[in-house]
């Protein structure tokens, strides 16, 4: 599989009133479209939105629908996310056409499960989170790729300084991650020039070498954080190398295993970038993001959500840790489910 993918800005829909599933319904067309997907596709996702806004205002108290396009193993799909604050859901009772916790027909949730090629839940005292991912038909039954992403640009702001890149060609998976100076348009151009620059570099080489890429790339402008981990697909073995506060984690079984960046500001000045080797049995779930995520979060207090989806995963910490004062982006991917 060869993949080269730069992160778009994740969508965001305030939903607290019926007149608000129209605007979900309408955004869900949008992203379809950038998506690539044919009218028959776009119309289920237009189905899908509708039915998980609705289930938002009227279910769940109120909340917000992320919209994604999100990188396939061919080509490109949708994703939904709604966030809720209401009482939560078993997934399973559902998915049964009839059921229902708010007296409708019950038909919403299996509406959406039929769309859906991934539909994964998380229910906990906070709220819900719902995640579908919907697929054209033609695609294969593989296609879903097992990694999440958030971008989110801070309250009132348009532009996002946070990006984020990722590479997958010749057994080799690059992964980096990219906090522009600041925040707002000038952030902004900093950290999208980063992946535009990582995409049209060579996949071989190393993460100190993606660091002093960047580095060349962003001089001249604000410059930023930065954080790249290549992973080998056969062997497990990561090369990581980052400057500044990007924040990288290895979730092996039941522990936690941080990567360390050096001190400085790529495209202005730093010393050396230096690379940590570590090693990632398959099923293991590497985390990135920037210091718009709050460092202190752990998946221990979130029992069995590590071995969800890892696009779940991303939903649930950015409910919760987000700090709410800058932009923000995280990334998790399953190493090992990249062949």
């Amino acid at each position: 599989m060869d993949l080269n993918f730069s992160g778009p800005l994740t969508r965001v829909v305030v939903v607290e009133e019926t007149t608000q599933v129209g605007q979900a319904r309408r955004e869900a067309l949008r992203v379809a479209a950038e998506a690539g997907f044919n009218e028959i596709d776009a119309g289920r996702v237009a189905l899908a939105a509708t039915e998980m806004a609705t289930n938002l205002w009227r279910h769940g108290g109120g909340g917000r629908m992320l919209l994604s396009v999100i990188a396939a193993a061919h080509g490109h799909a949708v994703e939904l996310c709604t966030i809720d604050r209401g009482p939560g859901f078993v997934l399973a009772q559902c998915l049964q056409d009839g059921y229902s916790t708010g007296g409708s027909q019950g038909l919403g949730m299996a509406a959406i499960a039929r769309q859906a090629r991934v539909m994964d839940a998380w229910c906990d005292a906070r709220g819900a989170v719902l995640l579908v991912r919907i697929h054209p038909e033609r695609a294969p039954r593989d296609a879903d790729l097992a990694y999440g992403a958030l971008r989110l640009p801070m309250k009132h702001e348009v532009a996002c300084g946070d990006a984020w890149h990722l590479r997958v060609q010749d057994q080799q998976l690059a992964l980096t991650v990219i906090d522009g100076l600041g925040h707002g348009v000038l952030a902004a151009e900093a950290s999208e020039g980063g992946v535009r620059a990582l995409a049209a570099r060579p996949p071989a080489g190393q993460a100190v070498d993606a660091i002093n890429d960047l580095h060349a790339a962003l001089s001249g402008s604000r410059g930023g954080a930065a954080a790249a981990a290549f992973v080998s697909l056969g062997s497990g073995d990561i090369d990581y190398a980052g400057v500044g506060n990007i924040a990288g984690t290895l979730l092996i079984g039941d522990t936690s295993r941080g990567m360390a960046s050096m001190p400085g500001i790529v495209g202005v000045q730093y010393r050396k970038a230096q690379a940590f080797s570590l090693h990632a049995p398959a099923g293991t779930l590497l985390v990135m993001h920037s210091d718009g995520l709050q460092a202190r979060w752990s998946l221990r207090d979130y029992p069995g959500l590590q071995h969800r989806h890892p696009a779940l995963v991303v939903a649930v910490l950015q409910r919760d840790f987000d700090r709410g004062r800058d932009d923000v982006c995280v990334v998790a991917l399953r190493v090992g489910a990249f062949r």
